[in-house]
């Protein structure tokens, strides 16, 4: 079994020897066996924290480097040539916590049917459809669409950790509403 400790992210020089093709669970878990496309098994022994993007790297402790391909998975896919209600699809999958991957005039998400009539609802055309699932990673998130935020930095720039506003006291020159 191969021990796969190392990520080297997509872009980087090196020739891979095996392919894994993993879902978007499975890209998520910094821990898993998994088996390579060549029926080969493997350990995927990553940091706490790590999640792996088409195209990402892995070496063994073996010497063997793996490049990871993202899985067909069931996906809905919503588009539309309006931009507002191609933000407003987004916004309301966001404001529950769906995973969303972005592309001019579309946006896609795990297949769930009670998502695509809320999407359709607000002027969407849906589409059920088997592809590669890349998810944009979140507002903490600065490596990528799924890359954890673990390289050193310092913070050698002013800038102040308070809260842009206070949720007690309405804005000047209105309310302020939670919705």
């Amino acid at each position: 079994m191969l021990h796969l400790r190392e990520l080297i992210h997509a872009g980087r020089p090196s020739d891979p020897t095996a392919t894994a093709t993993l879902s978007l669970d499975e890209r998520r878990r910094s821990r898993l066996r998994v088996a390579l496309d060549d029926g080969r098994e493997a350990a995927v022994l990553l940091p706490r924290g790590s999640a792996l993007s088409d195209g990402d790297l892995l070496r063994a402790d073996e010497g063997d480097v793996v490049v990871v391909r993202a899985a067909a998975e069931s996906l809905s896919v919503a588009r539309t040539s309006d931009p507002h209600l191609l933000l407003r699809g987004a916004y309301h999958l966001g404001n529950r916590h769906v995973p969303v991957e972005l592309g001019d005039g579309w946006l896609a998400y795990e297949h769930d049917h009670v998502l695509d009539d809320m999407v359709r609802g607000l002027g969407l055309t849906v589409e059920a459809r088997r592809a590669p699932f890349e998810p944009e990673g979140g507002a903490f998130r600065h490596d990528g669409p799924l890359h954890a935020h673990t390289h050193p930095h310092t913070h050698e720039h002013a800038h102040d950790h308070t809260p842009a506003h206070d949720h007690d006291q309405a804005p000047a020159g209105g309310s302020h509403r939670h919705s």
